[in-house]
């Protein structure tokens, strides 16, 4: 097993993990960076390579986790991306609404219970396969498909109470 074999393999799902956590780049780009130092460190000590991939991310949410706690005792590291951070070819009007929308709907899943919260952002905001979700979580498939089926009906909920279920937020919803 090649450190620069699972680098290639890992980066960009592991980034695509953290800054989807984090919500800032910069952080992302640190955390990253020190997910695949630790990686290389103790990669040697890997006896199972099936659980490589759960074993990454743990040590990614690991440090997405110590990143919030130190942040709790620092506020000014909680700082979210700005605007001008965001890319895409749509008008700085539209972009605007789309990251309005998106911090919207953010806080909503930010508010579910905890085991729907983990199932729901891995598989449907960082595109996890369901067999990824649960070696990650050390579930079964099938818990993961009800944790998500009941995360979604709770955030569902959330959205009709809140009497905002705009267009824009229910591509979140159906996947």
């Amino acid at each position: 097993m090649d450190f620069y074999e699972v680098y290639d393999q890992y980066f960009d799902r592991i980034r695509s993990f953290i800054l989807g956590t984090v919500k800032n780049r910069w952080i992302a780009d640190d955390l990253v960076q020190e997910t695949f130092f630790r990686v290389l460190q103790k990669m040697d000590e890997v006896r199972d390579e099936a659980k490589l991939s759960s074993w990454i991310y743990r040590i990614a949410a690991n440090l997405c986790q110590d990143h919030f706690r130190s942040a709790k005792r620092n506020p000014l590291s909680l700082e979210a991306n700005p605007a001008k951070e965001l890319a895409g070819e749509f008008s700085l009007d539209q972009q605007m609404e789309q990251y309005q929308v998106s911090l919207w709907v953010q806080d909503l899943v930010s508010r579910l219970r905890e085991p729907q919260r983990q199932v729901l952002e891995l598989c449907d905001i960082k595109q996890a396969s369901y067999r990824e979700a649960a070696d990650f979580l050390g579930l079964s498939v099938e818990n993961v498909k009800v944790r998500l089926h009941r995360g979604r009906k709770q955030l569902k909920a959330l959205l009709e109470e809140e009497g905002h279920l705009a267009q824009e937020a229910r591509g979140f919803l159906n996947p």
